[in-house]
């Protein structure tokens, strides 16, 4: 089963990452979605953006038995992510947050 928020939180990362390569040179995200999770029974999808220059990384948990909760961390690539992660409504989330996370964190 994939989350029904996956698809949108992909189109919007798509969007604000095409926005970001174009306004900053230094900063070129890579994006990952994973569903690991999902092969060892854990009903979660990942996304992972990362800033290769600076190590840093946002990962983002989509969680199906809470389908309306988006969780975010700010972390680096290199180290393990701490237990502790925000949260906000997935309806919440935009284009414009997605960019300025990006913008804020890796620049």
């Amino acid at each position: 089963m994939t989350h029904k928020h996956l698809e949108a939180l992909c189109e919007l990362t798509t969007a604000s990452h095409s926005r970001i390569q174009q306004d900053f040179k230094t900063i070129d995200p890579v994006v990952g979605v994973s569903q690991k999770m999902r092969n060892s029974g854990i009903p979660v999808d990942a996304m992972t953006i990362d800033c290769l220059k600076s190590g840093k990384r946002i990962i983002i948990i989509l969680h199906d038995q809470q389908p309306e909760i988006l969780r975010y961390q700010f972390s680096f690539k290199d180290k393990d992510p701490a237990d502790a992660f925000e949260q906000m409504s997935f309806s919440e989330l935009s284009e414009e947050t997605l960019y300025n996370w990006m913008k804020d964190y890796f620049s």
